[in-house]
């Protein structure tokens, strides 16, 4: 009665905390149906559970096995993770979490080690937070997996990526992000589902994957909580 539950993306009263109300559930992009099953956007017919691939995939070759994306990244679910990146929501993990645990359950085994996309630490001091790892969090906690923040460390700092083509982010993230020299040893032997927010071209979650390869993981997975698709 004193704190009510209120729209995670609008602030309307809801019933639940966490929760989306009717309004933004129904304007909010969620990935259903036939998805490719290396980066999780959405294909046109087929059977849910069909192994499909996009173009992309075709022709890009992806340094782990399968992956998902709980979102498309445009309107509300856009908004969302400006804010969960931006914008100090960090409340929005706990839910959005809940929502990447649903999309990735037909690639989850239960031995999974729960690894999040790393990032610098000179921007970790300027954002405060690694919106990937609070996602990695929460969601190893949701589907009882085991969480590994510290598994890879990004080497270098790399510049903002906004509006850079597909070869300029695959150069610019190649060699980016290592194993930790003492941690990474943990994925030796170990199935690993790497976290990141958002998967545009796949240039972080290859640099991360490559990075797990290195380390002898025996089976590598990606959940996003979006995907970037221009022709979905």
């Amino acid at each position: 009665m004193i704190f009510p539950a209120h729209c995670v993306a609008c602030g309307a009263p809801v019933e639940e905390t966490g929760a989306l109300c009717a309004a933004c559930w129904r304007d909010t992009p969620f990935i259903h149906g036939l998805v490719c099953d290396r980066c999780g956007v959405p294909l046109p017919g087929g059977a849910e559970d069909e192994h499909a691939l996009c173009d992309d995939c075709l022709r890009i070759e992806r340094p782990w096995h399968r992956g998902r994306a709980a979102l498309l990244y445009r309107g509300r679910a856009r908004r969302m993770v400006l804010a969960l990146k931006h914008g100090d929501r960090t409340e929005l993990a706990g839910p959005a979490a809940g929502w990447m645990a649903a999309a990735a359950r037909s690639i989850v085994q239960p031995d999974m080690l729960v690894v999040p996309v790393p990032v610098h630490w000179t921007r970790l001091v300027m954002r405060r937070y690694n919106q990937a790892a609070l996602l990695a969090r929460e969601l190893a906690r949701t589907a009882g997996l085991q969480y590994r923040p510290d598994a890879l460390i990004r080497r270098r700092a790399t510049p903002s990526l906004d509006g850079a083509g597909r070869a300029a982010r695959f150069a610019t993230l190649s060699g980016a992000i290592s194993p930790h020299p003492r941690n990474g040893a943990e994925l030796k032997g170990r199935g690993v589902l790497i976290v990141d927010d958002v998967m545009t071209s796949g240039a972080t979650l290859a640099a991360a994957a490559t990075a797990c390869r290195q380390a002898q993981a025996a089976r590598i997975c990606t959940v996003t909580l979006a995907r970037v698709a221009k022709d979905a």
